[in-house]
């Protein structure tokens, strides 16, 4: 019986403490990460730039479906490999250079963008995505900076996109 307590404690503790050690970590973060293809800027462009087919080489979306323009700029909602969805939206689109998208959805406990700037240097083409998000939710923000890494999601995207472009790659900080 005395362990059931000491076990109940514990997980009650370890609770709290993630709780509070994420209230005190800030809302907002900033992440950027690079990765350098052997293609073209806008071979690069083509692939990151076409919402309808993202769902066959992103591997952690199902499908990816256009839903009504948002104050004139192009919207769509992804499934994840979960079954969650995300409404998204295009903000900036400068062809083939920079390319700004962000949750459109109000309602989560997190939001942000993602601003992909698209650099040639001689034979290679470089792809810099920067994260502007928000975590208002203290335990989501604990696993964000803790556990999965607040550049998780733009490290598989990179890795995802060079298996797409039939190349390795190599993500550093950008």
């Amino acid at each position: 019986m005395v362990w059931v307590v000491v076990a109940i404690a514990v997980v009650i503790g370890g609770s709290a403490l993630i709780v509070a050690i994420g209230a005190r970590l800030p809302k907002e973060h900033v992440v950027s990460r690079k990765a350098v293809f052997n293609r073209q800027p806008l071979e690069i462009w083509e692939v990151i730039a076409d919402i309808g087919n993202q769902a066959s080489w992103r591997t952690d979306l199902q499908r990816v479906d256009r839903v009504p323009d948002r104050n004139g700029r192009p919207a769509w909602e992804e499934t994840d490999r979960r079954g969650q969805t995300l409404t998204m939206e295009t903000v900036q689109s400068l062809t083939p250079r920079r390319l700004v998208r962000r949750i459109a959805d109000e309602d989560l406990d997190f939001g942000g963008s993602w601003t992909m700037e698209i650099g040639e240097y001689g034979e290679v083409t470089s792809l810099t995505i920067t994260e502007n998000g928000e975590i208002d939710n203290p335990v989501f923000r604990f696993v964000s900076r803790f556990i999965t890494g607040q550049s998780a999601t733009i490290d598989e995207y990179l890795t995802a996109l060079g298996t797409k472009l039939g190349v390795e790659v190599t993500i550093t900080s950008g």
